[in-house]
Formats: C-alpha cells, structure tokens, sequence
C-alpha cells in the first residue's frame, strides 16, 4: 500500500499488518528526520538517548525524563494507543528551557514528552520499507498515478472551488470532472 503521508499513522499501520498488506505509507516526518537540521535538533526526542534498563531518556541538553504513567489516546475513529508520559523533575535551571517547553511563563512546568512504544514500532518498520529498493520504486509510482490527474483538472483547467453546495452535490460536481478528464484522456489516445 502506497499513501500520502497523511495516511501515516499508527492505526492505519495497524489495519495493513493485520491484513498483511505491505506497508510502504510515509508518516509526517519522514522527508524531515533525514535532513541535517534535525538530526542536530536537540530539542527532538528521536536525537535524545533512552536508557531501557532504567526506563528514561536524557533530553539533548542533559536532563533526566523519567516515566511517570501510562494513559490511552483514543482517535476519532475510537482507535486506542498507549502512550507513556516522560517527565523531568526540574527543568528551571536549565539555559536552553525556553526552546523546549512552549509554556516559559510557568516556571514550576518541566519538560514532558509522550512516547508511543507501538506507533514508533511501526514507523520504523514503514522507514525500513520506505527506503529499502523496492520502497523506492514504490515511492515513485505513488506521484505519476495520482498527483498529476489533480494537477492537471486544477491547473489545466481551472478548478479551484466547487460551485455546488452540500456533500452529495459536490460528489457529484467532483464525479462530473473526473469524467470530463477520463474522457479528454480518450480523446488524446484515440487521435
């Protein structure tokens, strides 16, 4: 299975493992985590080290984060995740606390971080299949099926908005320009 990167997330890994569909969707990071500018991003939980055998991680500038509970996340679709909460117990001296915590004004608030045991699983092995040859092939193909037709109704030809109003009638509106451009397609190939 080849998705945007949208689609990348850990219930819909889930769904193709269980289906034992091959999983070859991006997740959000994916472009991001290869570039120079995050691997030296010390504020980036993927640069930090995690100690197993204690269960903690040492963020980029030297501060402890112990585990402190787990909770579930539930989606919108009613899919759960277990996340395990990371906290540090002071995080007040440290020079670097303004760019890792977004509330500076509230100096009793520590750095926390929510890690997703599972959700990291899967990414990793969507990484392996995304980068092995066959991912590349895949990542490819996904671009020449499906963003050139877009491009092409909403460049080419200019649609910008629906005119329509409501869901069904801009089904059908969308349904209509699919036609038109599968019909100049024939067209083309006819001549």
């Amino acid at each position: 299975m080849v998705a945007d990167a949208g689609y990348g997330s850990e219930e819909n890994y889930e769904y193709l493992e269980e289906a034992k569909v091959g999983n070859y969707i991006k997740y959000n990071t994916f472009h991001k985590e290869t570039t120079r500018k995050w691997k030296a991003d010390l504020t980036r939980v993927q640069n930090w080290h995690y100690n197993e055998k204690q269960d903690e991680y040492t963020c980029g500038y030297g501060k402890i984060l112990r585990f402190r509970y787990e909770k579930t996340q539930k989606s919108k679709n009613g899919y759960r995740s277990l996340v395990r909460v990371y906290e540090s117990d002071d995080c007040k001296d440290c020079p670097y606390r303004d760019r890792c915590i977004k509330k500076t004004d509230k100096p009793e608030f520590n750095k926390r971080i929510y890690i997703n045991r599972r959700g990291n699983e899967l990414k990793a092995q969507a990484r392996a299949n995304l980068t092995s040859e066959y991912g590349l092939e895949m990542r490819s193909l996904r671009p020449v099926e499906v963003e050139s037709v877009f491009g092409n109704i909403k460049g080419n030809f200019g649609v910008r908005r629906f005119i329509l109003k409501g869901m069904t009638k801009v089904k059908l509106e969308w349904g209509l320009h699919c036609i038109a451009h599968n019909m100049r397609k024939m067209a083309a190939f006819s001549v």
